[in-house]
């Protein structure tokens, strides 16, 4: 009877063994992670409906995503809020065509990954994907102040609000403004005033003449002339027929 025992037990325990491994092996194995979506993010956060549409419109979420997973370099995007939108004067995204829109949403994407703690060592002015990061084009500047954030392009300032999300290869920080660059937003130099011209002054022509005889430049008239010469002739002929009479 003890036999028969043991040689069940030595029957069941591999099986429950077998089982118990498989169990584990379900339990622990992790979730197949998703491609990164920009988008999905800032629909998560919630209070970013402006930024998604502008987004999908220029496709500049789309191409987010796909340089994101498909290459190991990191990014950086600072999300302005519903509210920093509306704090534009009116009508300002839409009088934008659909190069300054794309141009605008680039220049809050920098093409690497920096965290809050990185911000105090960057060095300005710093890169974004609008391109050129000279004066007057697309100039970004941060500055730090403890543990706040702020950001300078020279038009206007914002301020880091929160980190909306990290994961050591995207980082979305919250913005309370547009970041507007310079190169879309800065206000036109005003135009060169022309250099002073001299003006002829006209008198009005004197009826029965042409208009050309009445400038300031032109002959004195010389039908007025011609009746001085002729009142002095008579006067003088007067004259002299005056002495032959006496």
């Amino acid at each position: 009877m003890k036999h028969q025992i043991l040689s069940s037990l030595s029957l069941i325990l591999p099986i429950l063994h077998f089982s118990t491994s498989t169990l584990a092996q379900t339990v622990t194995a992790p979730a197949p992670s998703g491609p990164i979506n920009i988008t999905q993010i800032l629909e998560k956060a919630g209070q970013f409906t402006t930024l998604i549409r502008l987004m999908k419109v220029t496709s500049v979420g789309d191409q987010i995503n796909t340089q994101l997973n498909n290459s190991n370099q990191g990014m950086t995007v600072f999300a302005p809020t519903d509210n920093a939108f509306s704090s534009l004067k009116s009508g300002t995204i839409n009088s934008l065509n659909a190069q300054q829109q794309v141009a605008l949403l680039q220049f809050h994407v920098l093409p690497n990954f920096i965290s809050m703690t990185q911000f105090q060592t960057v060095s300005n002015p710093l890169r974004t994907q609008a391109g050129d990061a000279s004066p007057g084009d697309f100039p970004l500047n941060v500055t730090t102040s403890g543990n706040q954030v702020n950001v300078s392009t020279g038009v206007d300032d914002a301020t880091v609000a929160n980190t909306i999300y990290t994961d050591g290869q995207l980082a979305v920080y919250q913005v309370d403004k547009v970041l507007q660059p310079m190169s879309i937003f800065a206000a036109a130099a005003p135009a060169t005033a022309p250099a002073p011209t001299m003006l002829k002054s006209k008198r009005k022509s004197p009826e029965g003449l042409s208009p050309s005889s009445g400038s300031d430049d032109s002959p004195a008239d010389a039908s007025g002339a011609e009746r001085i010469a002729l009142h002095g002739a008579t006067v003088l002929v007067f004259g002299v027929s005056l002495f032959a009479l006496l």
